[in-house]
């Protein structure tokens, strides 16, 4: 079994031209907790999840700066709703990691389990000639797999 054959194809996107707004509308739309980003010729440029939005909008530790001749303490003194809006005003591509795993449309099954688990991640993009054509979860994976044999 492929990829190709498992995948789903409907795959909610946001563009790299989208903001973190777009992003958090759509998680909340679809029930979802991460999605790809995609440039105009859907090449897969960017993967944004719920916690690469956790990180920003969690409380932030202190940073401390010591020099010769002072210290000081820089704080994180935005509240969280401050925290939050600010967020929600930026470019995707400034929350999203740019360096994604991603699949081919003919991967092996049991290559993308040892991926998923692995590397302890959710869902994969599934790319055909450079472009994004589904996305491969890890239910995706455990439903297919053992389908036949329950």
């Amino acid at each position: 079994m492929q990829a190709q054959h498992i995948m789903k194809r409907d795959v909610i996107t946001v563009k790299n031209t989208d903001t973190v707004k777009t992003v958090v509308e759509k998680f909340i739309q679809y029930g979802i907790s991460g999605l790809p980003v995609i440039d105009d010729n859907d090449h897969i440029i960017g993967y944004i999840s719920d916690g690469d939005i956790m990180r920003f909008i969690g409380k932030h530790k202190d940073i401390m700066i010591n020099t010769f001749d002072y210290m000081a303490v820089i704080k994180d003194q935005d509240e969280y709703e401050v925290r939050a809006q600010k967020l929600l005003e930026l470019n995707v591509m400034e929350v999203a990691k740019t360096s994604v795993l991603k699949i081919a449309y003919r991967e092996k099954v049991e290559n993308i389990a040892a991926i998923l688990g692995k590397k302890h991640i959710k869902k994969l993009p599934v790319e055909r000639d450079g472009k994004l054509v589904g996305i491969i979860s890890r239910g995706d994976v455990i439903r297919e797999s053992f389908r036949s044999l329950l």
